[in-house]
């Protein structure tokens, strides 16, 4: 029987505040226990300014994580849900979803823009507005087609450096990830997911542990949160019948009461021009088919031909 167990994080100040608040839950619940923490480099890590879709999308923030998780070399992985990718390694399992924090986006003012707004609509129509996310550039050139956007990459910290250093006005960010690191008062406006509709799995936190390690796996499990998990599962099954990830404009939410889910589902052109969206609603117990049947929904009204690439005529 283990005694001492290592918790794999990425070094970024909002990782390794994640990976401390799994640390010290487990430590709370398992006092007999010792729980130390890894910083492992990803290659999301190491190439900083690169668009994602360039090297390689999602699994960039994860992949050499979950390579020490599969070696042995640490027992859980901790990651922001909305990084981590539908298809999992064989070995590894997904053993809990911590509880949601906010899952909206935030819209984010440079610190001397002297522009007070309650939405994306009031942005001034020659602000620059940062991201590097293909789901909100998409949702945001067909609120405000008129807007200027440019690329913007990097943790939580470097975005507000370049945002107060005068190379954007705004920029468009997780709420959870600001309200985590005590930067709320950073938020100029939470945006409404009928206008921003959320990344899948955003605000919750992803523990992930080998698949037959049934020790670590009891350990992570006390940290599952029910209600927050169905959401998340219902969103991860609707991107993973879409066949996309955070390269491609495809957005999820949904939220639960007592035993009922509604999950609102999203596909959009990349020029933001076409939007597929819908809805559906059921048990909470039924959450993944949910997100099936939802993504099914949108290919047969025509999400499909957002979703696959283009082939040039002969």
């Amino acid at each position: 029987m283990k005694s001492r167990f290592t918790i794999g994080s990425r070094g970024s100040r909002l990782a390794l505040w994640q990976a401390e608040w799994v640390k010290t839950a487990l430590e709370t619940n398992f006092t007999n226990f010792i729980f130390t923490i890894e910083i492992i480099k990803t290659s999301g890590d190491s190439m900083k300014d690169a668009p994602l879709a360039v090297i390689g999308g999602q699994g960039v923030f994860v992949k050499e994580i979950e390579n020490a998780l599969i070696e042995g070399r640490i027992d859980l992985a901790v990651h922001s849900l909305k990084d981590l990718p539908t298809a999992i390694p064989d070995a590894l399992c997904l053993a809990a979803i911590t509880e949601r924090e906010d899952p909206r986006d935030a819209l984010v003012l440079r610190a001397d823009y002297g522009v007070e707004v309650s939405s994306l609509l009031n942005l001034p129509m020659d602000a620059i507005v940062g991201t590097s996310s293909p789901r909100r550039l998409a949702q945001l050139k067909h609120l405000c087609p008129d807007r200027i956007v440019k690329d913007l990459r990097g943790n939580v910290d470097s975005r507000l450096r370049k945002l107060d250093g005068g190379w954007y006005d705004a920029v468009i960010l997780a709420a959870a990830g600001l309200l985590r690191l005590d930067l709320n008062e950073r938020i100029s406006a939470y945006l409404d997911p009928k206008e921003m509709l959320p990344a899948v799995g955003q605000g919750a936190l992803g523990i992930e542990t080998r698949a037959d390690d049934d020790e670590t796996l009891a350990l992570v499990h006390t940290l599952n949160h029910v209600q927050s998990a169905a959401a998340c599962y219902a969103e991860r099954a609707f991107l993973l019948a879409l066949g996309g990830g955070c390269q491609l404009p495809i957005a999820g939410h949904a939220s639960v009461h007592e035993d009922h889910l509604r999950l609102v589902g999203l596909v959009t052109s990349l020029d933001g021009e076409k939007q597929i969206r819908d809805t559906i609603e059921g048990k909470t117990e039924n959450a993944e088919e949910l997100g099936d049947r939802l993504a099914k929904h949108l290919l047969e009204s025509g999400a499909s031909e957002l979703i696959q690439p283009r082939i040039p005529a002969a």
